[in-house]
């Protein structure tokens, strides 16, 4: 299966070659990129200063749960004026960049990951809830520990019909993601898709995240305002993230599968689709091969025609 990148590589190739370029060259280009986001790179005061602008529709979701302190850690004094019409903007002034060859690489993998960081707010403060919980957990009976319906649930409406909802404990991180099924088959698709989640965790990666997949909301979000509001065939999806997967060491890894997964998940729903489509025109292409050459050909010497006195030809039979 394939993995998708976390950051845009158009984002990063243009970066790249702005970067490595003796001379400045003017820029003004939108790239799309997965959930409705949206990139504005351009040069709208001289050619040697890049602004990157983005637009996400879940941003004032994400204010509200970390993404300015986030974004500041991350991008610091290259973050300017934000753009009009976009939600946050940096500035790039080509002639002020770091000397060394690997700063400069790392700028432009920084920039190209402005969504996954962008995003990456909430997940965050749920993984640091998490472990100030546990911390907190440790003095007290299991019977006496907070239970996870206690603990805030952030709603992020990242998608017009879809959200992720993020819950913390003191012994797991739950994610749910609602995802609406616009046909039948992809219903199919995805309820054998994630079952293979599950039977993968069973039979040999037994350190994976555990997953369940059901058609009306989980216990845990169904408080939440606006959940169920969604008409039509709509799965919910939950991760339920351990302690392992919670480390400081593999945080920041978990945090980039996670937020990917509705991507990962529709892609392969199509790219599945897809395959089977073309299995299916070139069997259909093989059958017309054979019944082609099972029809009889007819010698010269049998065919019998004849013309009316109008010219209209008729054959005879027999």
């Amino acid at each position: 299966m394939l993995l998708l990148e976390y950051h845009n590589l158009l984002l990063k190739s243009i970066l790249t070659e702005r970067f490595n370029s003796p001379t400045h060259a003017s820029i003004d280009q939108v790239i799309s990129d997965f959930d409705g986001v949206t990139f504005h790179v351009s040069t709208p005061e001289t050619k040697s200063k890049i602004l990157i602008s983005i637009s996400i529709k879940c941003y004032n979701d994400l204010l509200q749960h970390g993404a300015q302190t986030v974004l500041e850690r991350e991008y610091g004094s290259y973050i300017t004026t934000t753009e009009p019409g976009y939600d946050f903007s940096l500035l790039i002034d080509l002639e002020n960049l770091p000397a060394d060859a690997e700063a400069r690489d790392d700028l432009v993998r920084r920039v190209s990951l402005l969504r996954r960081n962008t995003m990456a707010a909430p997940f965050e403060k749920a993984i640091d809830t998490h472990h100030a919980l546990a911390e907190a957990a440790k003095d007290i009976s299991p019977e006496m520990a907070p239970s996870a319906t206690q603990s805030e649930v952030m709603v992020i409406r990242y998608r017009d019909e879809e959200s992720m909802y993020i819950q913390a404990s003191h012994d797991r991180v739950t994610v749910i993601f609602s995802t609406v099924f616009r046909e039948e088959t992809d219903r199919i698709f995805g309820k054998v898709f994630l079952s293979e989640f599950v039977d993968a965790r069973r039979r040999a990666i037994q350190n994976a995240p555990q997953v369940l997949y059901r058609n009306d909301p989980p216990l845990e979000i169904r408080g939440v305002p606006g959940v169920g509001d969604v008409h039509g065939d709509v799965g919910y999806i939950t991760f339920v993230l351990f302690p392992r997967h919670l480390t400081r060491q593999r945080r920041e890894e978990s945090i980039s599968h996670i937020q990917t997964f509705r991507d990962y998940f529709h892609y392969h729903i199509k790219a599945a689709k897809a395959y089977m489509h073309s299995r299916m025109r070139r069997r259909v292409a093989d059958f017309l091969k054979v019944l082609n050459r099972a029809k009889p050909e007819v010698e010269e010497g049998e065919k019998k025609e004849r013309k009316t006195a109008t010219g209209r030809s008729f054959q005879v039979q027999g």
